[in-house]
């Protein structure tokens, strides 16, 4: 171990960080028009150039730490050169070659319009792809020496180095990269993601999905931690889309839909006593859902409907911009029974007759229970003609230690769930 650190003390790393700067300072002169796709695209650059010196020179992490420490002298005003953020810039170059890149751009030409089968698909496709970096220059060095031959005083720039490797123009790697998915989210958001280690295709999806819903990176880590890959893609739904509506709205409807939902009862605080929370359940109960995804908007909460001499009303009304529809939502803080599907289906009837207007699709019903048997859920959709789907739904339990002595249990929580819904 000493022998690495000595080795690594008096490793010359001035023309190293002399490239990495050099392309800093031409990257800062176009940053103020693409700041985020051009520092990306410095962070890719640099990401392989020390793999690639890595190998070539067998440096430890001891090399990293002294070139990190070198950057920052050299350029104490800039940012990001962190040991940390330095192996960020490395993991980031290894998980994202550059034919993973063409790989992804065909893949965002197939899914403009996304259906669970192309998504499963074209995301197991990325799955088989992965290539390390490293491994891409092995096989260059196998056709060429042009870089192997070099000492470390005598190596190129860092976009001469990345051409050789590549055996491509440096302009053309970096139009590849900058029309990628990956220049669409941020670093902070990147960083996300490369700590969870996804598999490729998955980590393709929620950038997609950051971008198209305007995730935050808490954002984006919720739902990682709550696996929404999981209970949008490859979950086994329970619905009548497929043979109740017509195509491609029953593929959206069942590509939209998530089973379980998760509803967070922390709203956006952390500090909140136990009649925050009841308030909440009281009060604002339509926040949880945005769950719900992109291009939900809310119409009415307990809606009334006169029919006949009664009242009715009804627990959630939605419009999904993106299915043209309204979505009636029904809550209940039980486990699943067949009877829940009648009134679910009366209050669909009741909004197309009352809300649906002539340009509008039909509407649909989802109900949402505290658990249930998902075998039982299908054999009672079959007996119905309107389009209803049926999903689990769960009340965050990731509440702060110092908060659990003061808050009611869930089950607490899901006993005025449904004093509030009316059942």
């Amino acid at each position: 171990m000493s022998q690495e650190i000595n080795k690594a003390e008096k490793q010359d790393l001035s023309l190293v960080v002399q490239a990495i700067g050099s392309d800093l300072e031409h990257t800062q002169v176009r940053m103020i028009a693409s700041a985020n796709a051009d520092m990306l695209f410095h962070y890719w650059k640099v990401g392989h150039f020390i793999l690639y010196l890595q190998k070539k020179e067998g440096w430890g992490s001891k090399v990293i730490d002294n070139l990190s420490k070198a950057i920052r002298s050299k350029y104490p005003d800039k940012k990001g050169y962190s040991r940390r953020n330095i192996f960020y810039m490395c993991q980031f170059a290894s998980a994202y070659p550059l034919e993973v890149l063409k790989k992804m751009d065909r893949i965002d030409s197939l899914l403009t319009t996304p259906t669970i089968e192309n998504v499963l698909s074209l995301t197991n496709e990325l799955n088989q792809i992965v290539q390390q970096p490293v491994a891409l220059i092995q096989s260059t060095d196998n056709q060429s020496n042009t870089i192997t031959q070099q000492p470390v005083a005598q190596l190129e720039e860092v976009t001469e180095t990345l051409s050789t490797i590549y055996h491509c123009d440096i302009s053309q790697i970096e139009e590849i990269f900058k029309h990628s998915a990956i220049v669409r989210t941020n670093w902070a958001s990147h960083v996300i993601l490369l700590n969870n280690k996804l598999p490729l295709g998955e980590c393709y999806w929620y950038i997609s999905q950051a971008v198209a819903n305007g995730w935050s990176r808490n954002v984006l880590q919720m739902q990682i931690e709550t696996n929404l890959f999981t209970r949008q893609i490859t979950a086994k739904k329970v619905s009548n889309f497929s043979v109740r509506l017509p195509k491609p709205q029953s593929d959206l409807a069942n590509y939209l839909m998530k089973d379980p939902y998760i509803f967070d009862m922390m709203g956006q605080t952390d500090k909140m006593a136990e009649r925050d929370i009841e308030r909440q359940l009281v009060s604002h109960i339509t926040k949880y859902l945005l769950e719900m995804g992109s291009g939900f908007a809310f119409v009415a909460q307990q809606k009334h409907f006169e029919v006949g001499d009664s009242d009715f009303y009804a627990d959630l009304i939605l419009y999904n911009i993106q299915l043209h529809a309204y979505v009636v939502i029904e809550l209940k803080a039980t486990p699943f029974k067949p009877e829940y599907m009648g009134q679910l289906n009366f209050y669909i009837n009741v909004v197309d007759d009352t809300l649906r207007g002539e340009h509008d699709n039909k509407t649909i019903g989802l109900l949402l229970c505290n658990g249930g048997d998902k075998v039982v859920a299908q054999y009672a959709l079959s007996g119905y003609d309107q389009p209803i789907g049926v999903s689990d739904y769960q009340l965050s339990k990731a509440i702060p230690d110092n908060l659990k002595s003061v808050l009611p249990a869930v089950e607490e929580m899901e006993k005025e769930l449904s004093k509030i819904i009316g059942k």
